[in-house]
């Protein structure tokens, strides 16, 4: 069950704090999921705090390539107003989206780490290839009906196992995606 071990599990990507958790440790990159990661699968929508972060750690040299197993293209211009690359219709775990990932981004396996909110798709997908992941807990309860039946084999694997940062507050209201990480730089510079 090793390989399905998160090497860390954070309640929200927000969670993740980029210079302890992800520059100290070496993470130049981040191959991330999109549904129920930084896009709510019952709204769509990016949440401020994520929006928030993402400006944050882009600002702090962070490279990310979305991963993500959706074909719609919604998912597509999900990316393009975050203005991040993609790779869609990924077949996660699969090797070659995450390959391609990387690639996109020209990043080593060694400096880049997969932050998503499945076991069986984005941990595991991650250390087929010796890669480090952050198993982040869902944004919201809803999802597709083979995910939800996925979640209850994550149930027996986390055994109980708490994620950093539940319970702390956090930002969660919705933020509009288009031109969100426009709209977290210029919050911040005020």
């Amino acid at each position: 069950m090793a390989f399905l071990e998160p090497d860390r599990y954070f309640a929200r990507l927000s969670r993740i704090d980029i210079d302890r958790d992800l520059i100290e440790r070496g993470f130049r990159n981040v191959l991330l999921d999109v549904d129920n990661t930084i896009l709510t699968r019952d709204t769509h929508e990016v949440p401020r705090d994520v929006g928030v972060w993402l400006a944050r750690a882009r600002d702090a040299g962070i490279a990310f390539c979305l991963v993500s197993n959706n074909w719609h293209e919604s998912v597509y211009r999900l990316a393009n107003r975050l203005s991040l690359p993609i790779v869609a219709k990924a077949v996660k775990p699969l090797p070659p989206a995450f390959l391609m990932a990387l690639g996109k981004i020209d990043a080593k396996r060694s400096e880049t780490v997969v932050v998503g909110d499945q076991l069986v798709t984005d941990v595991l997908g991650a250390h087929f290839l010796g890669m480090k992941a952050y198993l982040l807990a869902p944004l919201v309860e809803q999802d597709l009906p083979h995910t939800l039946l996925l979640r209850n084999f994550e149930r027996v694997v986390m055994a109980g196992r708490q994620p950093e940062g539940a319970g702390a507050p956090s930002a969660a209201q919705p933020m509009e995606t288009a031109g969100v990480l426009a709209d977290c730089d210029d919050a911040e510079a005020r």
